[in-house]
């Protein structure tokens, strides 16, 4: 049996279900959690590791898809994989275009479950990883004094040394001071560098 620190989740009314694809999953050293409502899923803590969402369309508390967008809103970033005894063209549409895995409509062959999660969990890890940087540059983007901040927002927008001290009035001298911190503290070894950081934290479009 090969073992995982993944968790797949299962959000289906239908117990038997729950109960058949947990031992499913379990048997390819899966970690479970199963849940019979949307809320409860919601409500639930989920830890920081590659994961997987099986999503039944039809449930009693709240629709698949209006979960889906809840995610959105909460910012629970797990990908999703449909499962479903109601499928059709539609929903299948509407539930890949906002980000869905897969959508299967039941009954399904185990082995094409299996291959969807495998595909779900390289997305999970790689989006895991994606905002573990995220949230690394912004910490050291809240070590920056406001003159740094303000420093470092003008140097990725591509002005020059010369140009932000002409524009704040400062002496070149103390600009350079206040890059080179920037550059220490973003733990940046070249502006290029620097200007990837703040694309990843989203602060590059601004104007001055």
């Amino acid at each position: 049996m090969k073992t995982h620190s993944a968790i797949i989740y299962v959000v289906d009314d239908d117990i038997s279900v729950c109960r058949a694809v947990s031992l499913l999953l379990k048997s390819h050293g899966f970690k479970v959690e199963t849940f019979t409502r949307a809320a409860e899923f919601l409500a639930f803590k989920h830890p920081k590791v590659p994961s997987c969402l099986l999503l039944d369309i039809s449930l009693p508390d709240i629709n698949g898809l209006v979960l889906q967008e809840k995610m959105v809103q909460q910012g629970i970033s797990i990908p999703i994989i449909f499962i479903t005894g109601h499928g059709d063209v539609p929903k299948s549409v509407k539930a890949i275009k906002a980000g869905a895995v897969d959508f299967f409509i039941k009954p399904f062959t185990a082995t094409k479950l299996i291959d969807a999660i495998a595909l779900a969990i390289v997305e999970s890890k790689a989006k895991n990883k994606k905002q573990a940087e995220t949230a690394k540059i912004w910490r050291n983007i809240k070590t920056l004094s406001p003159r740094e901040l303000e420093v470092f927002r003008l140097v990725v927008n591509g002005m020059l040394n010369k140009q932000i001290a002409s524009k704040r009035g400062t002496a070149l001298q103390t600009i350079k001071v206040h890059r080179g911190r920037v550059m220490q503290k973003m733990q940046a070894k070249t502006v290029t560098e620097l200007i990837h950081f703040a694309q990843k934290a989203g602060i590059t479009s601004l104007r001055y």
